[in-house]
């Protein structure tokens, strides 16, 4: 079910799925960052970041715009992967990250989930300094990313938040 929650008179949260043509295009232009940012590894990153499979996705509008998302997925009975962040550059440095961060987090908390997970980049410095600010402590890299040496993996207590 597709929920639209107003932040300000410029921005706008849209709850939707995986396939919604804005969070798909949005995922496009993360997806071609990335290509970039990890050159030859990228491959091994993309096999985990299907987003068939993700029922729960965010799009943030500016002025009606899709300029940012984010997507959870079930990891285990009591915690959501936070997956496929992406800000579009010219609206970075804005705070809307972690608006979408935030509403990822609350939606996992009606769902009954009590803490997230994920992975990043140890080459995205900005993503790492967003999950950091936002509560996140490292923990050892999990599943597909143990020994991995270019990830880093957060979790975050939904309850103490």
């Amino acid at each position: 079910v597709q929920q639209a929650q107003y932040l300000s008179c410029m921005h706008r949260l849209l709850r939707t799925h995986g396939q919604h043509p804005h969070f798909l295009l949005l995922v496009k232009m993360l997806d071609e960052e990335l290509a970039c940012i990890d050159g030859a590894e990228h491959a091994f990153y993309h096999q985990y970041n299907s987003v068939a499979a993700i029922t729960h996705a965010l799009v943030l509008y500016a002025h009606e715009e899709p300029v940012a998302c984010g997507a959870i997925k079930q990891f285990d009975e009591h915690a959501v992967e936070v997956k496929r962040m992406y800000t579009v550059p010219q609206h970075r440095g804005k705070g809307l990250a972690g608006k979408v961060l935030l509403a990822l987090e609350s939606w996992a908390q009606e769902l009954g989930y009590t803490h997230t997970v994920l992975e990043t980049g140890k080459r995205q410095p900005d993503a790492i300094a967003l999950y950091k600010k936002w509560g996140y402590h490292i923990i050892p890299n999990y599943g597909q990313y143990a020994g991995v040496t270019n990830s880093v993996c957060f979790q975050k207590d939904l309850m103490s938040a």
